[in-house]
């Protein structure tokens, strides 16, 4: 399976890959968010997640894969950082913030700095209309932080720190994307960077859930929070492996803003599945930040 991906890097065939594996990492990002921002404690919920699949990830690290070059463990180094920085921020934000508040705010901003990440570093250029489409993303991104500001009538007093960190934290989501697009391709076999990435990415967080976990005086019942943690371990796998394989394959700065139609799933789990109130507004707003994602793979 290895050998079939890497013969099509570069071809036809492996853009259609990509995009499919983006918009399947977009779903699967959206889900990964709600499971996080749910009903428990966003650091326990995170520290469940990164618990499971470290776990999971370690026979494979270990034992499955090949080894990683010596040239690759300063890169899981950098990787390791990175996430912790993105991880602290996501998490607070989703303490400060409703999930249909932040969560379209941090995705958006993402793109932007991913896009000119990629310039930098793999040396991929947009078309004019691919940049219209990021403006139309940013329309959306900017009209959804003006309206949460005039309208949003919860969480008020913590609305402007929330905002803040959401848009730090997109800063990390294009950092991370731009580091371990050059990671993944910076080794021969990409399942060895993924099955390492997870091993080691698993180390951070759980032993801090598990200290604020002692700390809490109405803990949450453990089971339905590793319930949790398993389902989410599941989840990222997929939606990380997705858009990993997806910037091997094809452009990173592409894959990058076509994973940012998570916003319009992300839309429909905080109505259906989390009771939050999206609105007509918003959710045009939305759809914006997904109709320039959409304008950049048309354009491309």
């Amino acid at each position: 399976m290895t050998e079939w991906l890497l013969s099509l890097e570069g071809t036809e065939a492996g853009h259609q890959l990509a995009l499919g594996l983006a918009l399947l990492a977009a779903l699967l990002h959206a889900i990964f968010g709600a499971l996080q921002k749910g009903k428990h404690d966003p650091w326990l919920s995170r520290g469940a997640i990164d618990f499971h699949y470290g776990l999971i990830a370690a026979p494979f690290a270990l034992f499955v894969v090949p080894w990683p070059e010596p040239h690759m463990w300063p890169i899981f180094a950098g990787a390791f950082l990175i996430h912790i920085g993105y991880k602290i921020m996501q998490a607070q934000t989703y303490v400060l913030g409703d999930y249909t508040v932040v969560y379209p705010v941090v995705r958006g901003t993402g793109p932007l700095f991913a896009v000119i990440g990629a310039g930098i570093v793999f040396n991929e250029h947009f078309s004019a209309g691919q940049w219209l489409g990021v403006a139309v993303l940013l329309m959306g991104i900017f009209g959804l932080g003006v309206y949460n500001l005039i309208f949003l009538e919860t969480n008020r007093e913590t609305l402007k720190p929330a905002l803040l960190m959401a848009a730090g934290t997109g800063f990390f989501v294009a950092l991370y994307t731009t580091y371990d697009a050059y990671g993944i391709r910076a080794t021969a076999n990409p399942f060895t960077f993924l099955a390492w990435f997870f091993f080691i990415d698993g180390l951070a967080m759980p032993p801090y859930a598990a200290w604020r976990y002692s700390r809490m005086e109405n803990k949450p019942a453990l089971r339905p929070l590793m319930r949790r943690g398993l389902l989410g371990a599941f989840v990222a796998y997929f939606s990380f492996g997705s858009i990993m394989m997806a910037t091997r394959l094809d452009s990173v700065g592409e894959a990058a803003v076509l994973r940012e139609t998570s916003t319009v799933f992300a839309a429909l789990i905080g109505w259906l599945v989390l009771g939050e109130k999206v609105g007509p507004r918003r959710l045009f707003l939305m759809a914006l930040i997904a109709l320039g994602a959409v304008m950049v793979e048309m354009n491309g």
